[in-house]
């Protein structure tokens, strides 16, 4: 079974390179790292930006009809959650001062949603 050959440092290569004269391989800043396997790389991008899984977000927008009614969910849409916050974007003024009245009942039907328990305030936005 033959040896892997010794792995030098990247400023020892790039010193030998410009030594020899010869152009090196990699851009400078280029940074080497080792080879996973594909499924351990997809897992983890499968976790980190949740694709296949339902999301907070838009579970509250599957449900955002019955969390503020047919007429108001016409003139509004929840938007995202940032730092248990939930940005909601509404159209009308008199639907966002409807909305800002009823926000402790909005939040109560919002938190028995599966995955949405955490959503501690909401935040209207015109738009």
């Amino acid at each position: 079974m033959a040896e892997q050959p010794h792995q030098f440092s990247r400023i020892a290569e790039e010193l030998v390179a410009d030594l020899r004269r010869i152009a090196g391989e990699e851009p400078k800043k280029a940074r080497k790292r080792p080879t996973q396997p594909l499924n351990t790389v997809l897992d983890e991008l499968l976790q980190k930006y949740q694709i296949g899984r339902s999301t907070p977000e838009q579970n509250i927008r599957d449900h955002w009809a019955e969390i503020v009614g047919g007429a108001s969910a016409s003139y509004s849409h929840a938007v995202a959650i940032e730092r248990n916050r939930l940005t909601v974007l509404v159209s009308h003024g008199v639907v966002r001062n409807e909305l800002f009245m009823h926000r402790e009942e909005i939040l109560e039907r919002i938190r028995k949603l599966p995955g949405c328990a955490d959503v501690k305030s909401l935040n209207f936005r015109s738009g």
